[in-house]
């Protein structure tokens, strides 16, 4: 199964479709999505390593998109929409106590959440609930995600072929290892 996924995502990388899917994906995940785009990113940057900062660009737009998609949810449809996204995270009976020190330090909340395996979602919305500067929420998200899609297109485009060799080796051990950094990122969510 495992096998068909990974050829399925590589047929994606090839076909006219793949920067829209890709697209759709990062700005779904930054609103409410689950699965990061870095399950489209990393397969569409082995197929096309020549394509790599291409992809991290449209990457890092979707996101940072669905990222005011995020904050619109966040102040505006924060009980309709923003509330059960934060019920399913666990995070909704911290709101109140987190909400009054958040705007303080919001853009390194952005910051780390936008790099790291923290549901950068949950982030979002929180920025629009709490009422975040929109510019320093703003400039924050740019940052954040430019370093983590960007670091990872540049490390596969210079690592391409060895690390692709290396996936399609040990591919139950790579997905072992993805499904363990985006719990860890749910895990995160639960102790903070």
């Amino acid at each position: 199964m495992l096998r068909k996924l990974y050829d399925w995502t590589m047929g994606l990388a090839q076909s006219p479709y793949a920067l829209w899917a890709l697209f759709f994906v990062a700005f779904i995940e930054s609103s409410v999505f689950p699965i990061p785009p870095d399950v489209i990113m990393i397969p569409m940057i082995i197929a096309r390593p020549s394509r790599a900062f291409l992809i991290a660009a449209i990457c890092l737009v979707g996101s940072v998109l669905g990222g005011f998609f995020g904050y619109y949810i966040g102040a505006v449809l924060f009980d309709s929409i923003g509330l059960p996204v934060l019920e399913f995270y666990g995070k909704d009976a911290y709101f109140d106590e987190f909400s009054a020190r958040y705007n303080e330090w919001g853009a390194w909340a952005v910051l780390i959440a936008g790099v790291t395996p923290f549901p950068y979602k949950v982030i979002t919305i929180l920025s629009g609930a709490t009422s975040l500067n929109l510019t320093v929420f703003a400039i924050a998200s740019v940052i954040a995600r430019g370093l983590r899609f960007f670091i990872v297109a540049a490390l596969l485009w210079k690592f391409g072929e060895p690390i692709r060799d290396f996936i399609e080796k040990r591919l139950g051990l790579m997905f072992t290892l993805f499904v363990l950094l985006l719990l860890s990122g749910f895990v995160a969510v639960k102790f903070l």
